[in-house]
């Protein structure tokens, strides 16, 4: 089998992926424009070969590394980045070289923009906030009538994270939005409180979800990007019954094929009408690869296991062949940016928690903006332990 795997070295454990893929006998073919002499050795040793291109933005270039792939090793039977900001051009690339398995153009494009994820949802039978595309002031001051007024959120059509987001509060807000307003398609949505919840899901070909997870986030992520509050979150120790249902329904709706899947959903703090009552799930939007950063590694760390091991299964067997450990626990990050002042120093933090870390590290300057500059990933023994450590870790002066 060969398994084409775009920018394998981001986020940098994503080399364990490749890693499990040739345990299980898959030649694995790196292409990416990191010079190779770059890369760690681990991912070195994990590939068959690397191709490198100059800009993974050329498509010409990336088009003759698969066709140089092709031509010495035979057919391609998967291409895949694991990589939101990639997605369209994997589609792209399979629709090329006729690789049948993994998403194609056209579905991939309706699940890419979060406009198009409203008619799956509501297929689901999950229910999701108002939106609008916003067009001018006046189509906006409309549509924050209909949803009876501020606050509300924009956010990019076909966007990645929270990047280039706001909440509008007021008129004044409104009018920054439309005067910095960056030239592609924007969505404006009612505003709604509440924490957000992950269900997060390795799938086989039929659908059918050969592991589950959960994230619990807090309801400022999307400032955070933004130089807001330092980022929190954490994998929790089981996924809620109700969200695991709605998470189930939903990858059958998108039609989700062999795949780790990343789906977000608010959790009501309130009764909203049209939407359900304080505790229910509502859907946010769907990401069709695995949770970003380090996510994976914590996912291991929760639940005693491997998902990148799973993930290999999934493309070798279609079946899981990873027992469940059974031995499942919190694993919370929390992290600092650079230049604000916080109570508790390194030392400290390592003293209190050193023998329950699982990493501690400095965040690449990509990630950083939205995942902070230094962090801290411990185990913890239940959710309010994890916001124990989050308070500690974020306490400032």
């Amino acid at each position: 089998m060969n398994f084409i795997f775009r920018s394998p070295y981001f986020p940098r454990v994503y080399w364990q992926f490749c890693d499990r893929l040739k345990g299980r006998g898959v030649n694995v073919l790196g292409i990416g424009d990191a010079p190779y002499d770059t890369l760690d050795d681990s991912l070195k040793n994990a590939m068959t070969e690397y191709y490198h291109v100059d800009s993974m933005e050329d498509y010409d270039q990336v088009y003759r590394a698969v066709a140089f792939f092709a031509f010495k090793y035979g057919k391609i039977d998967w291409i895949e980045s694991n990589n939101e900001y990639w997605l369209e051009q994997d589609a792209m690339i399979r629709e090329d070289f006729n690789i049948r398995t993994g998403v194609h153009p056209d579905l991939l494009r309706s699940w890419k923009h979060k406009s198009g994820m409203k008619p799956y949802y509501e297929k689901a039978g999950i229910p999701t906030a108002r939106c609008h595309k916003v067009g001018n002031k006046a189509d906006a001051l409309r549509f924050l009538i209909e949803i009876g007024g501020y606050p509300a959120f924009v956010k990019p059509d076909n966007g990645v994270g929270a990047a280039d987001s706001w909440k509008i509060e007021n008129d004044e807000d409104l009018d920054a939005f439309f005067a910095n307003k960056p030239d592609v398609p924007y969505l404006m949505e009612e505003f709604i409180e509440g924490n957000i919840y992950s269900y997060d899901a390795i799938c086989d070909s039929e659908g059918n979800p050969l592991f589950e997870s959960s994230n619990w986030f807090p309801p400022s992520i999307a400032d955070i990007v933004g130089g807001g509050p330092d980022l929190a979150y954490y994998v929790m120790a089981e996924v809620p019954d109700q969200l695991r249902e709605l998470g189930r329904r939903a990858i059958k709706a998108f039609g989700v094929k062999s795949r780790f899947v990343h789906f977000e959903f608010f959790k009501l703090d309130k009764a909203r009408p049209n939407l359900g009552e304080a505790g229910d799930f509502v859907g946010l939007e769907v990401n069709m690869r695995p949770a970003g950063g380090y996510t994976p590694d914590m996912m291991n760390y929760a639940h005693s296991t491997d998902v990148y091991e799973i993930y290999a299964e999934m493309v070798t067997d279609d079946k899981r062949l990873t027992p469940d450990s059974g031995d499942h626990h919190v694993c919370v990050y929390a992290s600092r940016k650079d230049g604000r002042e916080y109570v508790h120093s390194h030392e400290e933090i390592m003293e209190r928690y050193g023998d329950k870390m699982a990493m501690c590290e400095r965040m690449p300057d990509i990630l950083s903006g939205a995942m902070g500059n230094q962090m801290y990933t411990a185990h913890a023994a239940d959710d309010a332990a994890a916001h124990e450590f989050i308070a500690f870790v974020h306490e400032r002066r």
